[in-house]
């Protein structure tokens, strides 16, 4: 282990004896009370020595024996040290590829904050190469949607469409002015290829087959169309339910934008839950979203760019901290913001008995994945990649004091 205070928590001395980690609530940590020899010795922990070579300057330093394993250990416990060279061979592959991970470093500095154990950061980054994101939708919020999961690391991104683009389809960041009257779907990946940081791996399967490829790690359906936004077809969802695929909905209708729910198959609620739902709360529901179905519909909706890019912003986070192994609050969840306030709330999507999902008969007595805590994701365990997550407890918010 080369140990190295993770350098995304900038430092600063609350007196002489206390220093704190971080500025805001959520990653802030303070460490003390600390001599100025432990002080000068923290200097040191950037990653260039291992722990034998610590102990030494440890010594020189005059700190007592034992001191600097066990200072290590501390601060590795409040997630204050990262691990240079750790995260194992895939991140061991990423070191290698230097133009890559200048691209990615702030996804880095970001994933160590979220990672408490040492190497844990770049492991993740590194592992994110492996999946394959396969966004539904190329519109203003699914192409601005699919770049971004692209630009962050993900190995493969498909996007699948149909049509031309038409001028309202153009967004920064995703399709752009030149490709109006292009296939909708060429156009989109090509925005995904120029996002990403590096060319995405050769894989023997065919996207266009029909059938739900098992090494999917998550399907995202973002549809143009504002009905499908609002009242999602669980007809859509049922070849991702049969093969256990995760799946996230996002879009825009009327001005409010949707995110939501991610759908973990045999867990969490699914688009038949919430059908099921509100045809209880409002018998007239099914007769409404047939007309709305099947009505003429209008040459363009009411989707705002900024609320657009808003959207497909929020849905790639929540992806990703699903894809990463964690409990994004999308599980099971349905947030809306709506123009011109935009306040975030959320609307509980929870399992239906009547839903033929089986989320419901699971969940009576059993664990929930909506509860806050991390979750070995359903993302990794998948065909894409054979690596695990053990759940371990969410890091305390807020500031923490630790005696050394």
């Amino acid at each position: 282990m080369h140990p190295m205070m993770k350098p995304a928590l900038r430092r600063g001395w609350r007196d002489l004896e206390t220093v704190q980690f971080g500025m805001t609530p959520a990653h802030a940590l303070t460490l003390g009370p600390m001599d100025s020899a432990t002080g000068s010795f923290l200097d040191l922990l950037n990653g260039a020595r291992g722990l034998p070579l610590l102990r030494q300057e440890g010594r020189r330093l005059n700190l007592p024996e034992g001191r600097v394993d066990a200072l290590v250990e501390r601060l590795s416990r409040a997630g204050l040290v990262d691990d240079a060279r750790g995260g194992g061979p895939a991140a061991d592959a990423l070191r290698q590829k230097e133009s890559v991970l200048r691209r990615l470093r702030p996804d880095l500095a970001s994933l160590t904050l979220t990672t408490p154990e040492p190497g844990g950061g770049l492991a993740r980054l590194a592992a994110r190469r492996a999946l394959r994101v396969r966004v539904r939708g190329a519109g203003r919020v699914g192409a601005v949607l699919a770049s971004v999961l692209s630009g962050a690391g993900v190995g493969e991104v498909e996007v699948q469409d149909s049509g031309r683009v038409e001028p309202w389809d153009v967004a920064p960041g995703g399709l752009p002015a030149e490709s109006v009257g292009d296939r909708r779907d060429t156009a989109a990946r090509a925005v995904v290829r120029r996002a990403a940081p590096e060319r995405a791996p050769r894989r023997p399967h065919s996207p266009g087959s029909g059938a739900e490829d098992p090494g999917l790690s998550l399907v995202i359906l973002t549809p143009r169309d504002e009905v499908a936004v609002h009242a999602p077809d669980p007809r859509e969802a049922e070849p991702l339910l049969a093969s256990g695929t995760p799946h996230l909905y996002a879009g825009v209708v009327e001005g409010t934008g949707v995110v939501g729910p991610l759908v973990l198959p045999g867990e969490s609620g699914c688009a038949g839950c919430l059908h099921q739902d509100r045809t209880d709360r409002d018998p007239a529901w099914p007769r409404l979203v047939a007309q709305w179905r099947t009505g003429r519909s209008r040459r363009t909706g009411a989707c705002d760019l900024t609320l657009a890019v808003t959207v497909a912003g929020l849905a790639a986070a929540h992806a990703l901290t699903f894809l990463d192994g964690g409990s994004p609050s999308a599980a099971g969840v349905r947030w809306e913001a709506s123009l011109p306030g935009l306040t975030w709330h959320s609307r509980p999507i929870r399992p239906h008995p009547a839903c033929g999902c089986a989320a419901a008969r699971k969940a009576k007595g059993e664990h929930s994945s909506t509860d806050g805590h991390r979750r070995a994701t359903m993302a990794v365990q998948r065909p894409t990649t054979e690596r695990r997550r053990e759940a371990g407890a969410a890091r305390p918010t807020g500031t923490w004091r630790a005696h050394v």
